[in-house]
């Protein structure tokens, strides 16, 4: 009888360490909707169905949500990225562009919120160079506003972009007019992030442009004034806030040199940051890197965010 009672608490046990598990598997993830209902903006009205071409890979979707990576209480710093994935502004790399880096800054012990924006190619929209930019910076104000909630600082929060991401992740931090058309409280929050980190980031949209990403942004047949509002380089500010480029110099995809166009913008605008070039990486620069002096990008780029919150 003993032995069964044992059994039975041990199995108890057991039961309850799964459950708890799961339960910090499930919260580690928690889905975020961006916009308070009835409030987003630049919608038609259209009822959209998540379209996902293959696993990890989504090209379409109702409307903006995130997703919480929250680091253990204990271990959980003031500090929060809102990670922006790539996709060419066709499609969303939720996954490998999203999801991965979130468990990376986990270790780092930084809070992340991986978003799933509104694609420029989605029917719904309006607007259709907005819309991803409406998207960010509802996520901004809305992490903000809850900060208490998620143990973070609301004065520390910034964004990691990949590829279109990365042009995102610029565009949010250079263009300080509020598109979120949200009322109330809402408008006294800002939606400039803290800090951001860009991964070979689509910056220019016309002579080195990655064609894919500014076409489905602003149309085949945008204008040059157009092309030009929407080249990065050109908008950074005194107020652009700090920032850390990473690309690889073989980058066949986005040329090295749209890292190099912002970087020097940052320079003749004094805004501190860091840009570094490794000689291979191609457009995967990642948590997983082919060689070893690539994927020190991930320390190099920890440091500097250490720098970043010691202020």
């Amino acid at each position: 009888m003993r032995f069964n009672l044992n059994h039975l608490i041990s199995m108890k046990k057991i039961t309850f360490i799964i459950i708890l598990f799961l339960f910090s598997q499930i919260s580690a993830q928690q889905k975020i909707t961006v916009w308070p209902k009835g409030e987003m903006p630049n919608s038609k009205g259209l009822k959209l169905n998540t379209i996902e071409e293959k696993e990890g890979r989504i090209t379409q979707i109702q409307e903006a949500e995130l997703f919480a990576f929250l680091p253990a209480k204990e271990e959980r710093k003031p500090m929060a990225v809102i990670v922006i994935p790539g996709g060419g502004y066709r499609h969303l790399t939720y996954d490998l562009g999203g999801y991965s880096y979130a468990k990376w800054l986990n270790t780092l012990g930084i809070s992340a919120f991986v978003l799933n924006y509104r694609l420029p190619t989605s029917p719904d929209l309006k607007q259709r160079e907005i819309g991803p930019l409406q998207d960010i910076q509802a996520a901004i104000k809305l992490i903000r506003k809850n900060a208490v909630q998620y143990g973070i600082s609301p004065d520390q929060i910034g964004v990691l972009g990949t590829s279109a991401g990365g042009h995102l992740a610029a565009m949010v931090s250079n263009i300080s007019t509020d598109y979120t058309e949200l009322k109330g409280d809402w408008q006294t929050i800002s939606t400039v992030p803290n800090f951001a980190i860009l991964v070979s980031p689509v910056i220019d949209l016309g002579e080195f442009a990655h064609k894919g990403s500014r076409d489905n942004l602003l149309g085949e047949n945008a204008s040059q004034q157009k092309i030009s509002e929407y080249s990065m380089q050109n908008r950074v500010t005194e107020k652009t806030p700090p920032t850390i480029l990473f690309h690889a110099q073989n980058d066949n995809a986005v040329p090295v040199i749209n890292s190099m166009l912002y970087y020097e913008a940052m320079i003749k605008n004094k805004v501190k940051g860091a840009l570094f070039i490794f000689p291979k990486g191609e457009h995967s620069i990642g948590i997983t890197n082919k060689t070893e002096l690539t994927d020190n990008w991930k320390k190099v780029c920890a440091d500097w965010l250490k720098t970043i919150s010691n202020k």
